[in-house]
């Protein structure tokens, strides 16, 4: 068991973290500290699966500026003291540098103590039995329960198996109150409520989660080349980011057609991406959006985006296609003169949707800038060699979020460490399209293969953008 450090400047601080999205919570966490130059040093006996994390070498600041981000974390505290049971707890409390402690335990300050038990619901009884048992602790100041100087917190972590809870905790913390993270922003930025939707917006806390991830920050300009209905630049424009985006299919670009809701037939006037912003204060940060083939990149060579964040279509609720004409699918006569063009709609496979965007985003991105989107995942064949790689991105994390018994998703998150050359270009073009694997663009028929095993998570945002 690790002691916390004698200086102020190196507490140890502990994380208290939501159990659902799992895979993506530690990407979040060193991203949010990468943002602010720091490096993510883990306490002694970390679990990443575990609902509480210790973390080393950081400063208040930098835990807050984690928080004021983080949709994965729930709360923050300064810990003071931890053990197996609360004996070691005692013992671990009382070695804590007293001159750490006494700014929070003066006289004229009030403060309250609140027990958090994970995986088990103790009584209120028992809860003010565990308060009593610390009295050891050399608190002057007087206990306000509705709005005290400073909170302190006993957190009891009984595992994760709710069939098999034990007596005893597995481990006990006691620390300071610093912060809590942003998990409201789900609520409030909840697709139900939102003025424009889609049958496949993404929501909120995944769109927030992939925003962190890309490490979107203020005045970035942030681009998405499959928006939809914007859900991605809602949640990049609530962190200040400048936002654009383009998508081929021009109804959804305009909020024309028919609606998404139910017992509403055709879509309102506010039902646009720009709305949606306006709903939630950011329209400032609004650039445009435009019709517009992610196959046939419109943008001059040198504009520059800080981060690429999308969901490409996988064509299970809307399809995969791309612009095109005649030519491509139909040899002219060998007696025709001139130029035509008729343009048409194409298939638009994933592996091809994959290749693009990779050289898109290595020739768009600023240096160190991200790339953060989904690749659907047939589960029983994944390997890692069916991650889409390029010359001049890193692959920095790849997260899994399970569909259905058989189907996946992973949310892939590339940074940009150097300028494309034309020999790395033409490698990588040569890599795609003789890649031995192209099992992504049968992956519409493996999704239906097993329709009857989707799992309840299938049916919320699959596709989306």
């Amino acid at each position: 068991m690790a002691a916390p450090c004698g200086r102020r400047s190196c507490s140890q601080y502990l994380l208290h973290l939501a159990q659902d999205n799992l895979d993506f919570r530690l990407p979040e966490i060193k991203a949010l500290l990468s943002l602010r130059g720091k490096p993510f040093r883990p306490g002694e006996k970390f679990e990443e699966k575990s609902p509480f994390w210790c973390l080393d070498g950081l400063s208040e600041e930098h835990v807050r500026g984690i928080m004021a981000r983080s949709v994965c974390a729930k709360s923050a505290f300064e810990l003071w003291g931890h053990g197996q049971t609360h004996g070691q707890l005692k013992t671990s409390l009382l070695a804590y540098p007293p001159e750490n402690m006494s700014p929070y335990l003066q006289k004229d300050s009030t403060y309250r103590i609140n027990v958090y038990t994970f995986n088990k619901t103790l009584e209120f009884k028992d809860r003010i039995q565990r308060i009593d048992a610390m009295e050891y602790l050399p608190f002057e100041g007087a206990v306000s329960l509705k709005s005290p100087d400073h909170v302190f917190c006993l957190l009891e972590d009984y595992g994760t198996d709710p069939n098999n809870i034990p007596e005893e905790p597995f481990h006990v913390y006691f620390g300071r109150w610093v912060a809590d993270g942003q998990r409201e922003l789900i609520r409030s930025y909840s697709v139900k409520n939102r003025h424009f939707i889609g049958n496949t917006s993404m929501d909120a806390g995944l769109s927030f989660i992939m925003a962190n991830h890309a490490r979107v920050k203020e005045n970035d300009l942030v681009f998405d080349p499959f928006v939809g209905t914007g859900s991605l630049l809602v949640a990049c424009s609530h962190f200040g980011a400048y936002v654009c985006g383009t998508d081929i299919d021009y109804n959804t670009i305009h909020g024309k057609g028919r609606s998404s809701r139910t017992n509403q037939k055709w879509r309102g006037p506010d039902e646009n991406i720009r709305a949606n912003l306006r709903q939630y204060g950011t329209e400032k940060s609004y650039v445009d959006v435009m019709v517009s083939d992610a196959s046939k990149a419109v943008w001059r060579q040198g504009l520059l985006f800080d981060a690429i964040i999308t969901d490409p279509p996988y064509g299970i609720r809307e399809s995969t296609r791309r612009t095109g004409s005649h030519k491509d699918t139909t040899k002219p006569p060998e007696d025709f003169c001139g130029e035509s063009h008729v343009s048409v709609s194409m298939a638009y496979h994933l592996s091809d949707i994959f290749a693009d965007l990779l050289n898109f985003s290595a020739h768009h991105l600023v240096m160190g800038g991200r790339l953060v989107y989904w690749l659907p995942i047939y589960s029983p064949e994944y390997c890692e060699e069916m991650v889409p790689l390029h010359p001049c991105l890193r692959l920095v994390s790849n997260c899994e979020q399970t569909l259905s018994s058989h189907t996946s998703r992973r949310l892939l998150t590339m940074e940009k460490f150097k300028e494309p050359q034309e020999a790395d270009l033409l490698s990588h073009l040569s890599e795609q399209r003789f890649s031995p694997y192209q099992g992504h663009n049968s992956f519409r028929e493996k999704y239906f293969s097993g329709v009857n095993k989707r799992g309840p998570k299938e049916e919320n945002g699959i596709n989306g953008e």
